[in-house]
């Protein structure tokens, strides 16, 4: 058939010779798996027959929106995500579809359906883990990913966005042992996350620069909320020659610290010295406000809406691996080691 024929193949006519609906067409065109393979044999034979050209990935209609996938939502930090997210896709005239599959198999496949069902522009997907089977699928059916804060080594093809981790948990290191300390305690968060793994060798490395050796009872094992930081701080406070400092990987930690001091007489940071990690809006607000690592969250979002549109119109991403800068906001939960009293001499500290 002539090119002009083509054009006047439609998807209701196949739908019709088929004797399917026309959504059922467009699955077998965009490469969804929820067709039966009869079906999909039958309605292949009919466009390669009748000279349906279909559009390539970077000209395919606009599907109107973009998945954002978390594990959890249970933390204000994904909030600022989203935040950043909605704000490009809603320039871009671009829904934001917001799921937590909490990565088990059963809510996983729930998800991938329910996207089958309705198509995307591409998904989002915030410190995950792509398990290869999802992986497989989503490469099937030609459906751009991007992954902020991979959980794992990421897809080699699958861009990825972070911040640096690593150098905002050195420098927030740095700044306690420039106040003198010496006991920092580091409440780390989840283990498999890459972004957690990062800021305790941070920690680390700090140390080490200054000479001084990382001891491992200084360090406990949190995942970034409140119970774990409370925890984390009774520990650290209740040793026999407590920390004076402690670095918790997110501010939700360093508030469950707030919270072990206060319940042991202590007060911040006359006592003890507390920084977090994130530079949430509401660590201003605390008492006394969070010094912190500002992680750009909202920027993080930004970037990773603005890639993935990019990859839905088939254009191509110079830098796979981008991290944006963390800065240290230095506000008052940190003092001086040892304490000093009004005149500015050292006075003796409390017992843990």
């Amino acid at each position: 058939m002539t090119s002009d024929n083509s054009r006047k193949v439609t998807i209701a006519a196949i739908a019709r010779l088929a004797g399917v609906s026309v959504p059922t067409v467009s699955r077998v065109i965009n490469g969804r798996s929820d067709v039966s393979p009869q079906t999909r044999e039958r309605v292949e034979e009919l466009l390669t027959r009748h000279g349906y050209r279909r559009r390539p990935p970077s000209m395919r209609a606009s599907s109107g929106l973009v998945d954002l996938v978390f594990n959890d939502l249970d933390s204000p930090w994904a909030v600022e995500i989203i935040r950043g997210v909605e704000d490009v896709a809603h320039a871009a005239g671009i829904g934001t579809v917001v799921s937590a599959i909490h990565w088990r198999s059963s809510s996983a496949r729930q998800w991938l359906h329910n996207m089958r069902m309705r198509s995307t522009e591409g998904v989002i997907f915030v410190t995950s883990t792509l398990e290869p089977p999802l992986q497989a699928e989503l490469r099937r059916l030609n459906i751009p990913v991007v992954i902020v804060d991979p959980a794992g080594v990421p897809p080699q093809e699958a861009p990825t966005i972070g911040a640096t981790n690593w150098v905002g948990s050195l420098r927030a290191t740095e700044y306690l042992l420039g106040l003198g300390h010496r006991r920092i305690g580091f409440i780390a968060g989840p283990p498999q996350l890459m972004c957690s793994r990062a800021r305790l060798d941070g920690y680390r490395a700090a140390l080490e620069a200054a000479g001084l050796g990382v001891d491992d009872r200084l360090i406990c094992q949190g995942n970034f909320y409140h119970e774990a930081g409370f925890a984390g701080g009774n520990h650290l406070l209740g040793m026999a020659d407590p920390a004076t400092a402690i670095i918790a990987s997110s501010d939700q930690m360093a508030l469950g610290v707030y919270e072990a001091v206060r319940r042991r007489g202590l007060r911040v940071p006359d006592d003890v010295s507390v920084v977090g990690f994130d530079d949430l809006p509401e660590v201003r607000w605390c008492s006394p406000p969070l010094t912190t690592v500002r992680q750009p969250l909202a920027e993080m979002g930004m970037l990773a809406a603005r890639t993935v549109l990019r990859l839905a119109q088939g254009e191509r991403i110079e830098s796979p691996r981008v991290e944006l800068a963390t800065e240290l906001v230095v506000r008052d939960s940190a003092a001086p080691w040892p304490p000093r009293d009004a005149a500015g001499t050292p006075t003796a500290p409390p017992a843990g």
